[in-house]
């Protein structure tokens, strides 16, 4: 377990047990719809975790420092941008997946770009969008969202 995965346990474990003392009743309730909600999301999690597997495994390391690198440059952070724009699924998804290409030698600036753009660029729903808010405004906020994906990795680039 890693170091914050185990501050967060001792914080929330201590939280439980100061409510327990102020109502037992509710801290009972809520613990029960922490774990419907743990049983809602095991087979997300499971799949999720499956995935980074399978990426670990089977994309080669020379493969991601090339694409993702830092020697990759403009191209690497268009590159994680356009995949984060094109995956599909709950922003959680993208977390372990990141944290697996950057083990593998991606570079910190693409994958923030992946990141945001995954939670803020809709290609696959773009249609829907459009036919919600138009196809000029579908079109319109996901370029900026890609453009503002991309900006985001370089600052970080450029703090880091």
């Amino acid at each position: 377990m890693t170091r914050v995965g185990l501050v967060y346990l001792l914080l929330i474990g201590s939280a439980y047990l100061l409510l327990t003392l102020r109502d037992r009743q509710k801290t009972g309730q809520s613990l029960k719809m922490a774990g419907k909600s743990l049983l809602k999301m095991m087979p997300l999690l499971v799949a999720v975790f499956g995935l980074v597997g399978l990426f670990q495994e089977f994309l080669p390391a020379e493969l991601v420092s090339r694409w993702l690198g830092e020697s990759s440059g403009l191209v690497g952070l268009l590159i994680g941008a356009g995949a984060g724009a094109i995956a599909i699924g709950p922003p959680l998804a993208a977390y372990p997946l990141a944290g697996s290409l950057l083990d593998a030698g991606a570079w910190p600036p693409a994958i923030a770009a992946f990141i945001v753009s995954w939670i803020s660029v809709g290609i696959i729903t773009i249609t829907f969008e459009a036919q919600i808010f138009g196809a000029r405004f579908a079109l319109l906020r996901n370029s900026i969202s890609f453009v503002a994906a991309m900006l985001c990795g370089l600052l970080l680039g450029l703090l880091l």
